[in-house]
């Protein structure tokens, strides 16, 4: 559809000309049968953990079906028009969320970060002209995108960052490391922070960057993960060379453009549970319960209680959010809330699980619906951490939404030179 098309469009019309895409270009998923305990498949894991050469051809799969509902008007459908988004309201977004979700479609979480976090930052601090010609690739899958954010020395308190970017002439020279980097070995740009002047407080002397992958000096290393898997990776840059185009904001005002991703970060983690528990329903759950005799046992029956309100809490936390995210408001604090709102939802489920099935959990028996929980179990730990830490979040909330004074003890007037940080350089 072309942005002239789209002026006077009526949901009715959208949806028929999505559906009409969607009958030509993919097979509708097939009608489930209700759930039963022991049948389909057995996978409660929260990271999906694949080798390199499966996750490289689903990759390409996910990028031909972007392509193509892209050039037919579906890949950026609420986007800016001048920018190749289709300029329609954000209500049009959810009917085609509806719509593909009833068909058999590759998966979009390869560009979850890229289009959920830095495409909304590049759109908010990016030159025009790089907006212009990166926001287009982005939503088209021609090009992924990353986040790199945490460093050893800097994960919950990500002002303490140490990654130096140095100015020379209309370049700017960046060296440090950066570590929990999702999909960084098959993204071709990422968002970078790093720290430009030493002589201001930490959270003033950072700017953010958009920076080539691919570039040279650039180096992308896997980390391996009590999970057995390796989701993500530790990124380091050896007088890795940036535009001063490509920079995100103004020179040390880089704090700003990394809030501006950390809500939308918060948005998309805290807003990804929709009221489910993350690897597994409510209904596996109680089917599980029921499995092992406990239907009836008023302790059980509390547990599973509590994991289903926390959801439905949640879940309504998360629509007042989406619609405000409709109506083109920026996330907030707010998005905090819906953060630990999900982690408490997943630990209940953690320990209902290990409460139920007990040391079936940790044995590889072959048996459905056991060993299988390993994956939430042992994933659940980065959940707690990954978008800021539970301690930053209720920082976040007491200071930002509750008015509480600020946690003491930050110094945040000292030039970042003199503080001590992890091993920082004092020249």
């Amino acid at each position: 559809m072309a942005a002239a098309d789209t002026a006077e469009i009526t949901e009715e019309q959208f949806a028929a000309e999505a559906l009409d895409f969607l009958e030509a270009n993919a097979k509708r998923k097939a009608e489930r049968r209700g759930f039963v305990w022991g049948e389909g498949p057995d996978n409660a894991a929260l990271f999906e953990e694949i080798d390199r050469e499966r996750e490289r051809a689903e990759l390409e799969a996910s990028k031909e079906w972007r392509a193509a509902k892209y050039d037919a008007g579906f890949g950026w459908i609420s986007g800016p028009a001048e920018l190749g988004g289709g300029g329609m309201p954000r209500k049009f977004e959810r009917v085609w969320g509806q719509l593909e979700s009833q068909f058999d479609t590759p998966d979009g979480g390869f560009f979850g970060i890229g289009l959920g976090m830095v495409a909304p930052t590049i759109l908010a601090h990016a030159e025009p002209e790089v907006s212009a010609e990166v926001l287009p690739q982005m939503y088209r899958a021609d090009i992924v995108g990353c986040q790199l954010f945490s460093e050893p020395g800097a994960g919950s308190d990500l002002a303490s960052l140490q990654m130096r970017a140095e100015r020379d002439g209309e370049e700017w020279i960046l060296n440090g490391q950066k570590v929990w980097t999702s999909g960084a070995h098959y993204s071709d740009i990422g968002e970078v922070i790093a720290r430009s002047d030493f002589d201001l407080p930490k959270h003033q002397g950072l700017t953010g960057f958009l920076v080539d992958m691919k570039a040279p000096g650039v180096e992308v290393r896997p980390l391996r993960q009590m999970t057995g898997g390796a989701n993500f990776n530790e990124v380091y840059f050896t007088d890795v060379r940036v535009p001063d185009s490509h920079r995100l904001g103004e020179v040390n005002q880089g704090w700003g453009v990394a809030l501006t991703t950390l809500m939308n970060e918060r948005a998309a983690i805290g807003g990804g549970s929709g009221g489910g528990t993350g690897g597994g329903s409510f209904t596996k759950l109680s089917a599980m319960a029921a499995h092992y005799g406990m239907a009836d046992d008023a302790l059980a029956r509390q547990k599973l209680a509590e994991i289903y309100t926390h959801g439905k809490v949640l879940g309504w936390s998360n629509q007042r959010t989406m619609d405000a995210l409709r109506a083109g408001k920026t996330p907030g604090p707010e998005m905090s809330l819906s953060k630990m709102g999900l982690i408490r939802q997943m630990n209940a489920t953690c320990e209902f699980v290990a409460d139920t099935i007990g040391p079936k959990l940790v044995v590889d028996s072959g048996e459905w619906g056991t060993f299988s929980w390993a994956g939430y179990v042992l994933g659940f730990p980065a959940m707690r951490i990954a978008g800021g830490s539970d301690e930053v979040m209720r920082n976040i909330v007491g200071e930002r939404v509750l008015g509480l004074p600020k946690e003491p003890g930050i110094d945040t007037t000292s030039p970042f030179r003199e503080l001590k940080v992890g091993t920082q350089r004092s020249e």
